[in-house]
């Protein structure tokens, strides 16, 4: 069996109130919901939510936000969520709506030790606010600093015990990028088979990066 293999509650037993997490998925497809259910569980707080989206009132990172988990919360969109915007507008969590390619090039970005990128998106509007302009070849860009976290919960369909990951079509989306930029990745995944048993052009995600894996639906005894 995997050495990277743990329950939930091993696997976030180190998750401090104020920590920064990513989580994978796009509206809760490729969205590690055993991993978020531990999260409210063990009651941690504080955090600082990093993902695409911010899910639905009782779905994926939505569950978070209802149950007031976050503090600060960096997304594409909130739009399927309303009481993400209900905190938002009465001051009572920090959003910050982030174009969605920058997001995923942020985050990119701080999987691949670079310091940030360069975008013309948000050029000219409220976006670019306390940031800085960069001129290139006569053109204006923003600075838009890489992102990184102290944890990184993802979704896969399939591990082997190494922890090479491979993912299910649209379930890819944003989580080979955050299994990148974290100090500690815990991936959720449907089946766990022996090394050797995966082609080796699937795997998406090298174990190198997964710290655990988790069974999806695991719960601890």
């Amino acid at each position: 069996m995997s050495k990277k293999l743990r329950t939930p509650r091993e696997a976030l037993a180190k998750m401090d109130n104020g920590a920064t997490v990513m989580i994978g998925g796009f509206l809760c497809v490729g969205t590690p919901e055993t991993l978020i259910e531990e999260v409210l569980r063990k009651d941690t707080k504080d955090l600082t939510l990093i993902g695409n989206d911010t899910g639905f009132p009782d779905r994926g990172i939505g569950r978070l936000i209802v149950a007031k988990r976050a503090k600060k919360v960096l997304a594409s969109h909130v739009g399927t969520n309303p009481e993400t915007g209900r905190q938002m507008h009465a001051g009572e969590t920090e959003v910050v709506l982030v174009p969605q390619g920058t997001l995923a090039e942020q985050v990119r970005a701080g999987g691949a030790g670079l310091g940030g990128v360069l975008t013309p998106t948000g050029v000219g509007t409220i976006v670019e606010e306390g940031k800085q302009k960069i001129t290139v070849n006569g053109r204006e860009f923003l600075l838009e600093v890489a992102l990184q976290a102290d944890y990184a919960l993802i979704k896969a369909h399939k591990a082997d015990e190494l922890g090479n990951l491979v993912y299910r079509r649209a379930t890819r989306n944003f989580n080979p990028l955050m299994a990148m930029a974290a100090k500690t990745v815990v991936a959720e995944v449907e089946e766990i088979v022996p090394v050797g048993e995966l082609d080796p052009d699937e795997i998406i995600t090298p174990g190198l990066f997964v710290t655990y894996l988790v069974k999806r639906g695991k719960k601890d005894e």
